[in-house]
């Protein structure tokens, strides 16, 4: 029997059987994107952090580990001298460095309301409270030479044994990292004044305050540590 091409042109197909679904409407397929439709996109993700901002604390941690090593050394020779402060050797100035303490740590305070302002936009309090920050850790830095240059001239010198050498490397190379971050924030500071940094100056701003702080943290470790243990 032969059957002619209109009768299978002619006959109806039938459509592809329903997969059984058990009475549960199944999941619709996941948005793909394309096809000029921007709701199905795909939303992109916003990092948690940026670059600059991760760099930075990647150079924190070796930071710490670095000073880590500092404190180790210095408290394996304080706790194997049988008397510290060595006899004949001048005593710190624990009260006037306390103060100083609360100076330094009243300038984070600052570059939280700095922080702040940067959030809210606010361009001239920014200015002013970065500004506040670094006559703070200005008036640190003056102090704590002011301090260094009275014991000198009591006898404290790199070469008055391990009490003079563990002193000015701790306290030394944190006054070097204040000074590297006095340096960056008064920089970021005229940079913000002058509008140098664009409409979005966050990321240098955030990233400056990031290593502010960090050296403001440090700073009660070692006083603690140098100053009172």
């Amino acid at each position: 029997m032969t059957v002619s091409a209109t009768t299978l042109e002619a006959t109806p197909r039938r459509p592809p059987a329903a997969r059984r679904t058990n009475g549960r409407v199944p999941p619709p397929p996941p948005p793909t994107g394309g096809d000029g439709d921007p709701g199905r996109d795909p939303t992109p993700r916003r990092p948690l952090l940026d670059n600059a901002r991760l760099a930075m604390l990647f150079f924190i941690c070796a930071e710490v580990m670095f000073f880590a090593g500092l404190v180790s050394a210095f408290l394996v020779l304080r706790l194997a001298a049988p008397v510290w402060p060595p006899p004949l050797q001048p005593r710190l100035p624990v009260a006037v460095t306390g103060v100083n303490t609360l100076v330094l740590l009243a300038s984070s305070v600052a570059m939280v309301a700095a922080r702040r302002a940067l959030a809210r936009d606010d361009r001239r309090e920014l200015v002013r409270r970065l500004a506040v920050a670094a006559g703070l850790g200005t008036l640190f830095l003056l102090v704590q030479g002011y301090e260094w240059v009275r014991l000198v001239e009591f006898g404290l010198t790199m070469s008055s044994g391990s009490y003079g050498t563990t002193f000015y490397t701790l306290i030394g190379t944190h006054a070097a990292h204040v000074l590297g971050a006095l340096v960056w924030l008064g920089v970021t500071l005229l940079l913000v004044a002058r509008g140098r940094l664009g409409s979005e100056p966050s990321a240098p701003v955030r990233t400056c305050a990031m290593y502010w702080h960090f050296v403001v943290g440090l700073w009660p470790i070692l006083y603690v540590t140098v100053y009172l243990l």
